[in-house]
């Protein structure tokens, strides 16, 4: 496989009594037959179409011309949408970033400006830093009714308006929204602003795969057909009739879950350590949290990066409650990047950094959080990546998108809804509308 998921760190034997023993895992692991069934014949039948991205019907090509129009016509491509309509996108385009995720694309593509907040100030600063006649905008929003993604498109438009023309507004703005008579739709049809389909069978956390996530990155310069290759080579054992214990997402939920159901486990920690997959986390956390936190169950995902937050928040991990289970993602490291000065070094006393590569700090680092995490009787599981490109990033999404349906069955909850977070959009909508009576 792509990857390589190494779980020893979750057991008794390498953690005590804070890891799961096997009767318990076997146990646990044999309910989620039940969910590889359901997975396997949405598959199938293609009720499950995040599962088949690579069988899907969207046509690349056209996706392709789209993008290139947008790298051949912009300096500046502003992505509006909130969750799931920004998360996917922002961390694909982290893989060409130069700098940090979710500010520039690659240095010969347009810049990327992913704009999820409806910040007032974020938005004046964005203003004063493009030259409207050289941007484009992409607004999606699945429902075509979010009230953040709205508000960024009409100010938006607002502003493009006043400082172009109203005819302009078709040229620079794309929209990307389900089929039907949707809020979004309505704007886009009235100043000819083209329309891509949002697919309708996927919810916005599990839509990385589509055109959501696609042209963004496709913009940025990444391979479509790898990452959703990538993605394919992940659910391949599913389609072939693999038993939980040889589908690596099943022997992941069933330990995430085991460990909260008999170890009071409450959390579980992402930490990759590659700047560049620093949003990754920001994406698992929406797709975590909002599939399985449902009915008073599930258990809260936090994001962290190595190494910076081994000085943030590994006192905590180490030394606080014992109620965490880690996620470390390993990419290749040793040999990489520039070298310590053997002069400056012996200089100072640091002769153990001397004439070393900073990619070998880092492999060193990532190998004593893990030793240090299992020595301190913390469960931690290590994913391990040979490359950090397309195709990894595509397996490893769908890793998780898998693993957290099969914890959403473990759980019994409905992994594709988010009930409880109407009541603020509604109470939203209330105090706006009491607020211009």
């Amino acid at each position: 496989m792509i990857y390589r998921q190494d779980t020893e760190g979750c057991f008794t034997a390498s953690v005590g009594d804070s890891g799961l023993d096997e009767d318990e895992y076997r146990g646990i692991l044999g309910e989620c037959a039940a969910a590889l069934d359901f997975l396997r014949a949405g598959h199938a039948d293609r009720s499950l179409p995040f599962l088949d991205m690579d069988r899907d019907a969207e046509n690349l090509g056209a996706l392709e011309a789209v993008a290139q129009r947008h790298i051949e016509e912009f300096d500046d491509v502003v992505l509006l949408g909130i969750g799931g309509s920004n998360l996917g996108g922002r961390t694909l385009c982290g893989l060409a970033a130069p700098a940090r995720p979710g500010v520039d694309g690659a240095l010969d593509k347009p810049r990327l400006h992913f704009m999820d907040n409806v910040d007032p100030d974020s938005f004046a600063r964005l203003f004063t830093a493009i030259d409207p006649a050289r941007t484009g905008f992409i607004t999606t929003s699945k429902s075509g009714a979010t009230a953040e993604t709205l508000s960024q498109l009409l100010v938006s438009a607002g502003m493009m308006r006043e400082r172009l023309s109203e005819a302009a507004l078709g040229e620079h703005f794309t929209a990307i929204t389900e089929p039907g008579a949707r809020p979004l739709r309505a704007i886009a049809d009235r100043f000819g602003m083209p329309v891509l389909d949002h697919h309708p069978g996927v919810g916005g956390r599990f839509s990385v795969l589509t055109v959501v996530g696609l042209l963004p990155a496709m913009i940025a310069g990444l391979d479509a057909e790898a990452l959703r290759g990538g993605a394919a080579d992940t659910i391949a054992p599913l389609a072939d009739g693999a038993a939980p214990d040889a589908f690596a997402p099943a022997i992941g939920a069933a330990i995430n879950i085991g460990l909260n159901r008999t170890r009071g486990v409450g959390a579980t920690v992402l930490m990759p350590y590659l700047d560049r997959m620093a949003d990754f986390g920001l994406w698992f956390r929406q797709l975590w949290a909002e599939s399985l936190g449902k009915n008073g169950f599930g258990t809260t995902p936090i994001d962290a990066l190595g190494a910076v937050d081994q000085h943030s928040q590994l006192q905590l991990y180490l030394d606080g409650p014992n109620d965490k289970m880690f996620t470390l993602i390993f990419a290749p490291a040793k040999g990489g990047g520039g070298i310590m000065d053997p002069e400056l070094a012996a200089g100072a006393g640091l002769d153990y950094l001397a004439g070393r590569r900073m990619g070998d700090l880092l492999d060193a680092e990532q190998r004593a959080t893990k030793d240090t995490l299992i020595q301190h009787d913390r469960p931690t599981r290590i994913i391990t990546i040979d490359a950090l490109d397309e195709a990894s990033i595509g397996a490893l999404m769908m890793h998780f998108m898998a693993e957290t349906v099969i914890a959403a069955h473990l759980l019994g909850v409905n992994a594709f809804d988010q009930p409880a977070v109407e009541d603020g959009k509604i109470k939203a909508r209330r105090y706006l509308e009491e607020d211009g009576a």
